[in-house]
């Protein structure tokens, strides 16, 4: 046995010693840099000339010495992508992984957020919330051409950057599934247990270079509730780690492991991008000397997957012997957003678990590239030494390059090529006939010489631009069959002979003027057509165009109803989400029907800065709140005129619907729908507990009815509106319990184009951006600020502002939540009128979002899209929790998936170990 051991570790160190030398397969890229370099690893690295766009920046970050991390090449914050190129060799496996640390190279401290792309897939967004961390992202994929692209692209704040692009390429079947070809692997774990330091195990120990996160490093929700009496322990011995089909952990992370001496080890880890499916193994090795009386054997336990509970490691038997690799791992596994796991020792063991290293990917789809992309990829072959041919990656996706459009809706297909002025030289490309897509063609402006040729090959152009060019010979013929022929420009050309007839008759505009030799022949002209000679023609056309639209305009009729205040107001364009273009006017009450609603003002069923709000009764039967502006000065009136403005033209199910209003008497009122369950904040910490209490699930539709809102005044009115006073208190509830979003007094109108507006600061304490505050530059994002306030309030319970419940170093629910959530302690926030009635999994992640919405810097923080994205999540989560305890089969499928087990000798018990499937789930399939 130890001869075996002896030989295997002198084959392990010449693969050491050569793969440091050699590094085959290993790319290692100093973006920004300018020499070659040996970093202290061992790890060669060239500087990214390559790449000509972008500028290059260096950077100064306390405590980083590395060389390669002392530059970067940031790119325009635009809509184009920026692409690197490697070559790989296809049917081959590679790690591919970019680094991102900011530095603040732009000295504006505006954190950069922006997306990451292999090919045509969108692999991650980079999301900077420190200057002075790295972020990464790892992605693991079989190769199928002979190169890859990897693109940076829409920028949602500052400027996309990157730091090191590293390529390793892994030996035989390492990572090898059956989905490869349909999926890439995200990097979501890899954790080396009981290391001996916070640094990570890497090249050389790792031949492939994979980063082994350090169990020692805990950062928020990572790693942490660690059981009581985990030990730490290591060896000296060597491991075998060459089994058969196996992924080849390095010998220095199974030389170390963690150990539950009472029985357990549990732990919890945040999976980002998931829930969803993906491949997840650990690996055992036995490096502890047992008594020949001792067994260890344990079961990992996962909350929700009792089949899993089922299986039995007994790590000695799988792997046949001491210091040898045990490898069991799933392919296709369904996991939660939050991880909880344990190991636990079953009752006829002496030994607790064991762990030595633990890898969790995700799976992401691969995105098939453009129909188009053989085509032109053939065009810009010719024009290799033009920049515009040297965008990278797939034409179209993730976004199109600059001189391309295209339609992604179902199959990514070019639909416009414009290359004006690109000096193209020769014949038109054959290419550019073979565009069955195409609707718009722009080679104007170059040099191109020879024959239009026959584009019959592109049945939907529409729009042909080929002036100030060298082209010869005849208009051809077929350009008359191209049915959807709109605009044909071939003005200043060298062409000759006759325009064919069906140019004329199908209501082409044409203008062929500059071609000496080009006549119009002799035709009927029986349908209306425009043949432009100059400019005249299309100046008529758009003259025309506008008549038509101001006769539109004056045959409008006002309301009846409109009132004075109505009118004095400036023309505002609000786009509904239910596709209207604009509203009526608000109805004008008068003071007397207002008045007899009321019962003379009589039932009051709220109060705030604008004023009282009463109840009342119209005389069909609909009820209304009627607020009265108490405030009459020339800043309340301000105010109600604003309000009037925004509410009186836009509807959503998610904004209390505006009925109108009243100037009468000295007096500004406000009529609405009346919402018979009052305001959320009385229903979390109102009077009335526990009996108005709401329940867990109750809460997440709340906020998801409430975002909807928001995301309404942020996306779907034009200019977009920021509510600037979201808070408990102007959430409303229906009779149903649905939410809806009140009080538009404070509400500021965004200036397009523009990152924010200047304004005096408003809002609430407690919910007030704190970035706002400072600089009065109000954005959307300072309404997030707020939402994430209010998310923090469903979860706990408590106010946003408290002097005795938040102890004596917070004042605000904020930094008190934030301080129980990073150190991985839930439960002290948790709201216990929800008496445990949840699934902690949506709670972490509601939980985790908005400790996003509350970043201090606007540029952090999430949209309130994506914001939505993680409450209808989290509500799926808690839908399959209550399907599990009500025992409900149907639902239970539709919330998990198969799972397929790594071929291993785990004990399976009596029965085979599968999930329930749900088909209705995109779900890896092999080939």
């Amino acid at each position: 046995m130890e001869f075996r051991f002896f030989i295997f570790f002198l084959w392990f160190l010449f693969l050491l010693i050569n793969g440091s030398r050699a590094q085959p397969g290993f790319v290692s890229l100093d973006c920004g840099g300018k020499d070659n370099f040996t970093d202290e690893l061992g790890l060669e690295w060239t500087p990214d000339t390559q790449m000509i766009s972008g500028d290059i920046a260096n950077i100064s970050v306390l405590n980083e010495t590395r060389t390669q991390y002392m530059t970067l090449r940031y790119f325009p914050a635009d809509n184009r992508k920026y692409c690197y190129t490697l070559d790989v060799i296809p049917r081959n496996r590679y790690l591919v992984r970019a680094t991102f640390l900011y530095g603040n190279f732009d000295n504006n401290n505006f954190y950069p957020k922006f997306d990451i792309s292999l090919g045509a897939t969108r692999w991650a967004t980079i999301v900077i919330s420190d200057a002075n961390t790295m972020e990464y992202q790892e992605l693991i994929f079989l190769a199928t051409d002979p190169s890859i692209s990897v693109c940076l692209s829409n920028a949602t704040t500052g400027q996309p950057f990157i730091s090191t692009l590293e390529l390793r390429r892994f030996n035989g079947s390492i990572y090898m599934n059956e989905f490869e070809n349909d999926f890439f692997m995200s990097v979501s774990a890899r954790i080396n247990f009981g290391a001996e330091s916070d640094d990570p195990v890497r090249y050389p120990d790792d031949p492939f270079d994979r980063i082994w996160a350090s169990d020692t490093i805990k950062k928020a929700n990572y790693l942490v509730d660690v059981a009581a009496g985990t030990e730490r322990v290591s060896t000296k011995m060597p491991i075998d780690v060459n089994t058969v089909n196996g992924e080849m952990p390095p010998q220095k992370a199974m030389q170390t492991a963690v150990v539950g001496r009472n029985g357990s080890l549990t732990y919890r880890l945040n999976l980002d991008g998931f829930p969803g499916f993906g491949w997840a193994f650990v690996y055992f090795a036995e490096i502890e000397d047992l008594d020949p009386s001792d067994t260890r054997k344990f079961r990992l336990v996962l909350p929700g997957d009792p089949d899993i509970s089922k299986l039995v490691v007994n790590i000695q038997e799988n792997a046949h012997g001491k210091y040898r690799l045990y490898e069991p791992g799933y392919f296709n596994l369904s996991l939660p957003f939050v991880l909880s796991f344990r190991f636990g020792k079953t009752a006829d063991s002496t030994m607790g678990p064991l762990l030595n290293a633990m890898e969790i990917n995700r799976y992401v789809k691969r995105t098939g590239g453009s129909l188009d992309g053989p085509v032109i990829s053939s065009l810009i072959s010719r024009y290799s030494s033009a920049n515009w041919t040297n965008e990278g990656g797939d034409p179209c996706l993730p976004v199109p390059w600059s001189w391309i459009r295209c339609d992604t809706d179902i199959l990514p297909r070019i639909t416009s090529i414009k290359l004006s002025g690109k000096n193209l030289t020769g014949n038109i490309p054959p290419e550019l006939t073979k565009l069955s897509g195409l609707v718009e063609l722009w080679l104007d402006g170059s040099s191109l010489t020879g024959p239009i040729p026959d584009f019959s090959g592109c049945p939907n152009l529409q729009i042909i631009h080929l002036e100030n060019n060298q082209l010869s010979g005849e208009l051809p013929s077929s350009l008359e069959g191209l049915t959807s022929l709109k605009e044909l420009y071939v003005q200043n050309n060298r062409l000759t002979g006759s325009v064919p007839s069906g140019l004329l008759n199908n209501g082409v505009i044409l203008n062929y003027t500059g071609n000496i030799n080009l006549r119009k022949g002799d035709s009927n002209h029986s349908r209306k057509k425009i043949i432009i000679g100059s400019t005249v023609g299309a100046s008529a056309l758009l003259l025309a165009t506008i008549a038509s639209c101001i006769l539109l305009q004056k045959g409008k009729k006002s309301s009846p109803k409109q009132g004075r205040l109505e009118q004095n107001l400036p023309p505002q364009r609000f786009v509904s989400s239910f596709g209207d273009a604009a509203t009526e006017a608000a109805h004008c009450f008068t003071l007397a029907e207002l008045e007899e609603a009321t019962r003379n003002f009589e039932k009051k069923v709220g109060s705030g800065g604008f004023g009282v709000v009463y109840y009342g009764k119209l005389k069909d039967g609909k009820e209304i709140a009627v607020k009265v502006l108490t405030n009459n000065s020339f800043q309340g009136k301000r105010e109600f005129s604003n309000e009037v403005a925004l509410l009186s033209r836009i509807h959503h199910r998610n904004l209390v619907q505006f009925l109108g209003f009243c100037q009468e008497d000295g007096k500004s009122i406000l009529v609405y729908e009346f919402m018979h369950n009052g305001t959320l904040k009385e229903h979390l910490y109102g009077p009335q507990l526990p009996d108005r209490s709401i329940n867990w699930i109750r809460r997440l539709e709340i906020a998801e009815d409430a975002a909807k809102g928001i995301e309404y005044l942020h996306t779907g009115c034009v200019p977009s509106i920021i509510h600037r006073d979201v808070k408990t208190s102007n959430i409303l509830l229906d009779k149903n319990m649905r939410a809806k979003v009140s009080d538009f007094g404070l509400s500021k109108l965004a200036v397009d184009g523009a990152s924010h507006v200047s304004s005096i600061v408003r809002g609430t304490v407690g919910y007030l951006d704190p970035e706002y505050y400072i600089s009065q530059q109000l954005t959307d994002k300072s309404d997030v600020y707020s939402f994430g306030v209010i998310l923090l309030e469903l979860i706990s319970g408590q106010e946003a502002i408290s002097n005795e419940k938040f102890g004596l170093n917070c004042r605000n629910i904020v930094q008190w939540a934030k301080l129980h959530i990073e150190s991985g302690d839930i439960q002290g926030i948790i709201d216990p009128t929800l008496h445990n009635d949840y699934d902690i999994q949506s709670i972490w992640k509601i939980a985790e979002k908005a400790l996003m919405c509350v970043q201090p810097h606007g540029s952090m923080r999430p949209s309130i899209s994506e914001v939505i994205k993680e409450i209808q999540d989290a509500i799926a989560i808690e839908r399959g929790a209550e399907a599990v305890r009500e025992g409900s089969s149907d639902d239970i499928s539709r919330h998990s998936m198969h799972s397929s087990l790594h071929a291993g000798s785990m004990d399976l018990g009596a029965s085979d170990h599968y999930l329930s499937i749900d088909e209705s789930i995109t779900r890896p399939t092999a080939r």
